[in-house]
């Protein structure tokens, strides 16, 4: 069975819900549980094991605006992380600049969007600059890359100046992943422990679960406190972070942390965004090798990319 992050959380999640012990099994290997945050499989309206609960003294769930634009600084932690987890200042005061690699990127967001196929509404970008997003067990992550969601579809996108060679422009990264709704924390515990941190600046959420062989952690920060994006505008809760385990296995990626910067209450442009992918994918683009690439690309060697087999189901 594929053990790449994402399925090892939805095993470890029947452990918490055995109503989705079958779901491994019935749907495709690329439709990847999220307690819900991106599409609803796996969980179940009646029980409400997808929504967390929240207690007592709890603080209001925050909410993303409509449409929204943000740069920010993606830091890949490799070292000191078990005593010092995220969520993490930028650059992170608990960690040595040696504890950790730089790059950058930008996301894009408008949660109206409804694309043109009427396949689900939503759409959001996450454009990695020179080092692509180090959850999958590949090596050499020295290239441009950009994640698009398109209502229910997202496509994974590669760029001619640096893209690994026979690499496809576009794939299909899964028919069912749906950019996060704005009331998307809901899915997500809320932690008192790391909403102590930066001071206690911050309102921390997080999905942990212990499996070997390393844990995972998917997770965001919010300031606690309102502010508003220019005059005349309602103050709301800015994220400050997006927290969540990597590949350990090649990419060397236990805790990765994306510190947002110059976040703005802007709606995308789509010539820059999402028309992207009606000029760069066929009409049928293939699946994604993302989770299981041949033992060339682990190694750092360059695939030829359309010889791969299917996606295993």
């Amino acid at each position: 069975m594929n053990t790449n992050p994402l399925k090892r959380l939805l095993l470890a999640a029947t452990l918490l819900c055995a109503s989705q012990a079958s779901w491994a099994q019935e749907y495709p290997d690329n439709v990847y549980f999220n307690m819900g945050v991106h599409n609803d499989k796996g969980c179940d309206a009646k029980t409400n094991n997808c929504i967390a609960k929240r207690h007592p003294g709890d603080p209001a769930d925050p909410l993303y605006p409509a449409t929204w634009v943000s740069d920010w600084t993606m830091y890949r932690v490799t070292a000191n992380y078990k005593n010092n987890p995220p969520p993490y200042s930028s650059p992170p005061s608990t960690l040595k600049p040696a504890d950790y690699t730089v790059s950058q990127g930008t996301s894009y967001y408008d949660n109206d969007y409804v694309p043109a196929d009427g396949d689900g509404s939503g759409a959001m970008m996450e454009h990695y600059e020179k080092y692509c997003l180090p959850i999958f067990p590949i090596k050499n992550n020295n290239y441009t890359c950009s994640f698009v969601s398109l209502g229910n579809k997202a496509y994974f996108l590669t760029y001619p100046e640096d893209r690994p060679k026979d690499m496809p422009a576009c794939c299909m990264f899964s028919p069912m992943n749906h950019p996060p709704r704005r009331d998307f924390i809901k899915h997500l515990p809320y932690s008192a422990a790391r909403s102590q941190h930066l001071d206690g600046s911050v309102q921390a959420y997080a999905v942990e679960i212990p499996v070997k062989p390393s844990p995972i952690l998917f997770g965001y920060a919010f300031y606690k406190q309102a502010t508003s994006d220019g005059a005349g505008l309602a103050p709301y809760q800015h994220p400050q972070s997006f927290y969540f385990s990597g590949d350990v296995s090649v990419a060397n990626a236990p805790i990765v942390s994306q510190n947002y910067r110059n976040w703005r209450n802007e709606k995308p442009d789509p010539a820059k965004t999402w028309d992207q992918v009606a000029k760069m994918c066929p009409v049928n683009p293939p699946d994604c090798q993302l989770f299981n690439p041949p033992p060339s690309l682990k190694n750092g060697a360059r695939p030829q990319w359309n010889q791969l087999s299917p996606t295993p189901q």
